[in-house]
């Protein structure tokens, strides 16, 4: 009898290891995601996500593709990628006016941007009229900064705007080769960091938004979808969304450690730096969030689109995915 009552504990031993090697052997949901190269809002918690397997904690293994921004509206839009994690809001809307079914699955940071010069005779933005500045173009970025220059009687279109990638910016600047950059985190602490003379014009963000929106928040930038691939792939958004939440958790706790990931390549000044950032929070913006939950602050970021004429009508409701997920 007690041999036999040995046997069959053997016997379910085996048979609930083996129930267990079998879960966790099962395979990982492959995503692949564009994003812009660094240093960039959209290459801030991938490198994150990938060191601390965080993905594959979600059931998901990524593999994150960089490109400059010209080139990640061609590859997203054209549906070469299915996904992009440097989705900018009114890039989403401008596709969707396109005809490109594309939604906002999530928020990952807030609007921020500055104006930065080396000139003497550039004091306020009025002052860039008639002068050359850099700028990327095709980003969201630059609209809200065109939106905001314009709140304070500035006319952009007086401006020649040298356009280049996101990289490109921190080189225009510490070369002097323009008048203004205009640029964004985390390029903007990469800069300060190496030429702390610079001076950084007024864009007036939160007065011009709170008397434009009634709210301080302006969604900016997160992870955007094609339709079609959002509803044949609604398991997978929910761990997607949790991969990017534990990275921004990690990164707001770790802020030293975070830096030495995010900006690898930097010197020991640039991570103190980015760490800095990090803590602060105000210009960095990390506000991870539902696009669904942020509806009412989305039709006001929308509605500067319009304002400028970047959009020429009211993007659909579902450029606004509806997370089900609790």
């Amino acid at each position: 009898m007690f041999a036999l009552r040995m046997k069959s504990l053997q016997v379910f031993l085996l048979a609930t290891l083996a129930a267990s090697s079998g879960a966790m052997a099962q395979p990982l949901d492959k995503l692949q995601i564009v994003v812009f190269g660094p240093p960039s809002l959209g290459a801030f918690l991938p490198p994150v996500i990938k060191a601390h397997k965080l993905d594959e904690k979600n059931g998901l293994t990524i593999d994150f593709q960089e490109r400059p921004p010209t080139a990640y509206a061609t590859q997203f839009n054209s549906g070469e990628f299915k996904v992009g994690g440097s989705a900018a809001l009114l890039t989403v809307g401008l596709a969707d006016q396109r005809g490109v079914k594309v939604a906002y699955l999530f928020n990952l940071f807030d609007f921020w941007g500055a104006v930065v010069t080396s000139r003497p005779e550039v004091k306020t933005l009025k002052d860039l009229e008639g002068k050359e500045i850099a700028a990327a173009r095709a980003t969201t970025n630059f609209r809200m900064f065109e939106w905001l220059a314009g709140q304070q009687g500035v006319d952009v279109s007086k401006m020649s705007v040298v356009n280049t990638a996101t990289p490109g910016l921190v080189g225009y600047a510490l070369a002097d080769r323009a008048a203004a950059v205009q640029l964004w985190e985390p390029a903007y602490t990469v800069l300060k960091a190496k030429k702390p003379g610079l001076r950084t014009l007024d864009l007036q963000i939160e007065q011009s938004w709170k008397k434009f929106a009634g709210s301080a928040s302006i969604p900016y930038l997160g992870v955007a979808a094609h339709l079609d691939w959002a509803k044949a792939n609604a398991a997978l958004i929910p761990r997607l969304y949790a991969s990017y939440k534990a990275a921004a958790d990690w990164v707001a706790a770790n802020p030293e450690a975070a830096a030495k990931l995010i900006h690898a390549k930097g010197s020991p000044d640039d991570q103190k730096a980015i760490a800095a950032l990090i803590r602060a929070n105000d210009r960095l913006g990390m506000h991870v969030a539902w696009a669904s939950a942020l509806r009412k602050e989305i039709g006001s970021v929308y509605a500067a689109g319009r304002s400028i004429k970047f959009l020429d009508r009211e993007p659909g409701a579902e450029t606004i995915y509806e997370a089900h997920a609790k």
